[in-house]
């Protein structure tokens, strides 16, 4: 991710390319099936925690002017009798996850995916006693982890919270093993080393109840900045391995093409998923994002998916900073209460459009993480073509794509502002006959999203290239989401580099 060119040096260098056309090639070589995007619903900013829906109303489903499709939760360690909120009322659970079901609710009525993530087990599982991470003074400084000889609770205590959700209407997805195991904190917090985790997982991990919970899936623990050991070592024992669905991590202090590519490889080989499950670009500030902000919070996007990256999920979906403004007119005029920002704007490029497709390869893909002007990364989600540019200078190019298949029309989706009337404008592409080279606009400080529909037959789905393939066969509905099991008509990608349809019996 880069800043806005301030030298004379750098100005003068973009100047000489100003008019100048960008040649972007765009390979059929197909990667990683994106599962969706999505942010989280937990206290904090989503207050009043358990009664506001509105910000899920705002972003979720295919209806909705953002598209997110996961939502992320906690399970919290703490018993309701720990917490005054009266209004809550009485209810069966020991624990307060009332607070997520609400919106949960909703999210699964529109079709989205929404997992469980434990910033602790309960206090009398661990070596200091309490839901806290230990590290401070009133805590003792104790370091808070789960003691051996509650490994064989850890499991059996999530499948609770599976039934507490299920009584009430909400089908859990997944569910991970823990918040940031390698960060030792005041709040609700517990450590993992790499080791830990492993036996935790390789031993007790069989205790989920998938048989009564069919289709939930186990995600790793989440290190804070992807750190590759935790996932490497999961993935390095068969046992632990054949457990975990997913692999997890936020990128605090981490750019995505660094440690979340290297985490990539071996879950690459061994056909897991890779989600990013915490981040807050420009968090703590105290104004309202401008617009190269948002560019820079695009290109996060976009290097996670040229990471390997199926699912992005971000912090809150309600702060000044995020989705869905506060109301707080300290922050700017435009913070206002339950309404859309424009980092919302520039999710929807992403969510509306990337999820359910498969990335392809292209000549500009990033794989070292250095700095760049432009960023691009391109997609295939049945008879579309996408391609995502971003352009972070201030000054104009066009952008010559020389593409796979021929095309014969288009759509250009543009965002170039903070301003609501900058947000997501449409605009057709015209292609006076199929081709597979086409030029269009890239204005400067702007994220582009370019959808073409593919001139071809509906089955040309065959003759797929799958780079860096393994023995492992997975399989995807028409829409292009990853299933978990095979089921029904679906589309089966194995090692051979080949692509079918599959029918199998429900």
């Amino acid at each position: 991710m880069k800043r806005i060119f301030t030298s004379i040096i750098g100005l003068a260098a973009v100047t000489a390319i100003q008019a100048a056309t960008i040649t972007l090639t765009v390979n059929d070589v197909r990667k990683q099936t994106i599962t969706g995007f999505g942010a989280a619903c937990c206290d904090g900013a989503m207050c009043p925690y358990g009664t506001d829906t509105q910000p899920v109303k705002l972003l979720y489903g295919p209806t909705s002017k953002i598209g997110l499709n996961i939502m992320r939760m906690e399970i919290s360690p703490n018993f309701v009798g720990d917490i005054v909120v009266p209004e809550w009322g009485n209810w069966d659970s020991p624990y307060d996850w009332k607070g997520s079901l609400p919106s949960a609710k909703i999210v699964k009525q529109r079709g989205g995916i929404v997992f469980g993530t434990p910033w602790s087990p309960p206090g009398d599982y661990k070596t200091n006693g309490t839901a806290q991470g230990g590290n401070s003074d009133d805590q003792g400084n104790k370091r808070g982890e789960l003691r051996e000889d509650s490994y064989e609770k850890f499991f059996p205590w999530i499948n609770t919270f599976l039934a507490y959700m299920k009584k009430n209407g909400v089908n859990v997805d997944a569910v991970s093993v823990q918040n940031e195991p390698d960060w030792w904190v005041s709040y609700s917090g517990c450590l993992y080393t790499p080791q830990q985790q492993v036996n935790l997982v390789s031993k007790y991990a069989n205790m989920l109840d998938r048989e009564t919970y069919p289709g939930v899936r186990l995600i790793s623990a989440e290190p804070l900045g992807y750190d590759p050991s935790y996932s490497n070592a999961l993935m390095n024992n068969e046992e632990a391995r054949n457990q975990i669905d997913i692999v997890a991590g936020h990128i605090y202090g981490h750019e995505p093409l660094g440690n979340m590519k290297k985490a990539s490889v071996l879950t690459e080989k061994y056909g897991k998923e890779l989600w990013m499950t915490e981040h807050s670009s420009t968090d703590n500030i105290e104004r309202l994002p401008n617009w190269h902000e948002q560019l820079l919070f695009a290109e996060e996007l976009n290097e996670c998916m040229l990471a390997g990256c199926t699912g992005y999920v971000y912090w809150y979906m309600r702060a000044h900073w995020s989705f869905v403004g506060t109301g707080e007119t300290k922050y700017g005029t435009g913070n206002k209460k339950n309404q859309l920002l424009p980092r919302a704007y520039v999710m929807s490029h992403f969510a509306k459009h990337v999820t359910g497709a498969t990335r392809l390869t292209t000549s500009r893909d990033m794989t070292t993480g250095k700095e760049a002007s432009y960023e691009y990364s391109a997609y295939i989600k049945g008879d579309s073509l996408i391609v995502m540019a971003i352009d972070t200078t201030r000054f104009a190019l066009d952008l010559k794509l020389k593409l796979p298949f021929n095309v014969k029309s288009g759509t250009h989706l543009l965002s170039t502002g903070n301003e609501t009337d900058n947000l997501c404008q449409e605009s057709a592409i015209t292609i006076d006959e199929p081709s597979k080279e086409i030029t269009v606009p890239m204005p400067a400080r702007s994220l582009n999203t370019y959808i073409f529909t593919i001139d071809r037959t509906p089955d040309a789905i065959d003759n797929v290239t799958l780079a860096n393939s393994n023995d492992v066969k997975t399989y995807y509905d028409l829409t292009g989401r990853r299933l978990a099991k095979s089921k029904g008509l679906c589309i089966e990608k194995s090692a051979n580099g080949s692509s079918r349809k599959v029918m199998f019996e429900r």
